[in-house]
């Protein structure tokens, strides 16, 4: 391998180059909430019909996830984050011109869902997995998700800027174009062919001998039905917080700055999460989230919301935001070594997007049938109790078949 070729495939220039792409892709998505009260008023819409389509976005980027990360696995990540980038680009730019449901649904929900499934933070994970050496593995996945937030965290008074000038339409056109940035970057996760998945060697696997074997893995099922409640809390707030805050009296700005700071504090929570991962129990930090995301809540929606108290909220929440992700991927990485782990990762997120789904849905439902977020908010309060014991039992032991490697 020549000199060049050695720095483009170096770690620090995988990381940065993956970063950037979960930055590009993750920060759009984040502003839905400051999209849904202009686009809903634009067409004279319920919140319920942009809630559905950010809920399809949700639900189809997890059903796609497991094919994403499959075909990465198999034939590598360059090819399906150029595609993931260009689907997602295209809901992006057709999002002004769809004047009905339908059209929303298909531009917003579908395009921008399976964009999502070939270019998220996820594929960079897994390519992570695949490219970084194993001492850089559980870092490079605290600053992939790190990465999402800054993108939050950039695009969120971004967009709140950009609408109030220029309107939602320009936005997410300015946004369309942005995403075709994905498309050069993806190219410096590109793996030598005879890359090995783990150091030692292990007996390979076809696809369904790895499904197979996850399938009667009962940790990875605990993982699997824990990580539901990650995206019920990270969509219902993502999509619903902004119009609860106008709800009560705090200003759209403030709504803006608030999700801003929950992608500012989750840089910090990500890497600090990244690096317990490697020190603790994974289980145990991943229950100590869930159990901390429920006692937050309470205090929110039990205080009066000012302005205060909603940044207040947005930085605690922040630290608890995506720092589910680094041990999630970490004890997937350590039942079953990191050959299909986009794949088998992909599963454990179709369960995240199957609750991003219902958080989002069921917010813009409840909300339009008893006109208050307050049954949603005390749902996500149930929810975190219970994930927060569904964790606690996982075992952190490879399987069987990477015993003699280990």
């Amino acid at each position: 391998m020549t000199a060049a070729a050695r720095a483009v495939r170096s770690p620090l220039v995988i990381i940065l180059c993956g970063c950037a792409i979960a930055a590009l892709t993750f920060g759009p998505r984040s502003a839905a909430g400051l999209l849904l009260t202009p686009i809903s008023e634009s067409h004279g819409w319920g919140r319920d019909v942009f809630a559905m389509s950010f809920a399809i976005q949700n639900l189809l980027w997890g059903v796609g996830q497991p094919f994403a990360g499959a075909i990465a696995d198999r034939f590598g990540a360059v090819r399906v984050l150029m595609l993931g980038g260009l689907l997602y680009a295209a809901g992006l730019a057709l999002m002004p011109f769809s004047s009905d449901p339908l059209g929303m649904h298909l531009s917003a929900g579908v395009l921008i869902g399976f964009g999502l499934s070939g270019a998220s933070f996820s594929l960079v994970i897994g390519a992570f997995g695949k490219l970084l050496p194993a001492e850089w593995r559980t870092l490079g996945f605290g600053f992939g998700t790190a990465a999402g937030s800054f993108g939050q965290f950039i695009f969120t008074p971004f967009a709140s800027a950009l609408v109030t000038a220029y309107g939602w339409q320009t936005t997410v056109m300015i946004f369309a174009a942005l995403m075709l940035l994905v498309v050069p970057l993806s190219l410096a996760l590109a793996a030598p062919k005879a890359a090995p998945g783990d150091g030692p060697k292990v007996v390979d696997q076809t696809i369904r001998e790895a499904i197979a074997e996850a399938a009667r893995t009962p940790s990875y099922w605990l993982l699997v039905v824990g990580f539901f409640t990650c995206g019920f809390h990270l969509a219902f707030i993502t999509a619903h917080l902004p119009p609860y805050l106008i709800d009560h009296g705090v200003s759209p700005t403030i709504g803006g700055w608030t999700l801003a700071l929950i992608g500012l504090f989750n840089i910090a929570g990500s890497l600090s999460s990244g690096v317990l991962a490697g020190r603790m129990p994974k289980r145990v930090l991943l229950a100590a989230i869930y159990f901390a995301r429920g006692v937050l809540i309470v205090g929110f929606i039990t205080l009066p919301v000012t302005p205060a108290t909603s940044l207040a909220f947005g930085a605690g929440i922040g630290l608890l935001w995506l720092s589910t992700i680094p041990p999630t991927s970490g004890i997937v990485a350590t039942l079953f070594g990191t050959r299909y782990l986009t794949m088998l990762y992909g599963f454990v997120f179709f369960s995240h997007q199957v609750g991003s789904f219902f958080g989002v849905w069921l917010g813009g439902l409840l909300y339009e049938r008893t006109g208050s977020y307050d049954v949603v908010w005390w749902i996500a309060i149930a929810l975190s109790v219970m994930s927060g014991l569904i964790n606690l039992p996982i075992r952190e032991v490879p399987v069987a078949r990477l015993a003699p490697a280990t």
